[in-house]
């Protein structure tokens, strides 16, 4: 897949998780979305690795980006999980996640997602699956 930037009229101000772990996105299209986020000792477990949560958040925050693309920075669509299978493959050798997400179904009012978060090396550290409600009202 062919990796644009982001478009500068769709990138929205961090909300206050996005701010604390500081990731960020770096694409967002039609059903595909990508997260980075630098590994920073706070977001280590006690064996000094990122704490699964932190996989579990980016997975379910770029599976529900991929799904929500409208391209209109003036209607914006938001959704609920309604569940996230999280599976945990290995640690990163880099020093950065990159979370990226793909709508691979769905209908009017769910969707279904799926995303692998790797590091810059390639090791593909964590892959999951969702499903996703769109929220009745857009912001």
């Amino acid at each position: 897949m062919t990796m644009t930037p982001l478009d500068a009229r769709l990138d929205e101000s961090p909300y206050a998780l996005q701010k604390h772990l500081g990731f960020h996105l770096t694409h967002w299209g039609e059903d595909h979305a990508r997260l980075e986020l630098p590994i920073e000792h706070y977001l280590s477990n006690r064996a000094g690795l990122p704490h699964g949560g932190v996989y579990a958040t980016l997975l379910d925050t770029v599976m529900g980006y991929a799904g929500c693309f409208t391209g209109d920075p003036d209607h914006k669509r938001l959704a609920l999980t309604l569940s996230l299978t999280t599976n945990f493959l290995s640690r990163p050798k880099g020093a950065l996640l990159i979370a990226e997400g793909r709508k691979v179904g769905g209908g009017a009012s769910t969707f279904f997602a799926e995303a692998t978060i790797l590091d810059e090396t390639g090791e593909v550290i964590a892959r999951g699956s969702g499903a996703f409600k769109y929220r009745k009202t857009t912001l």
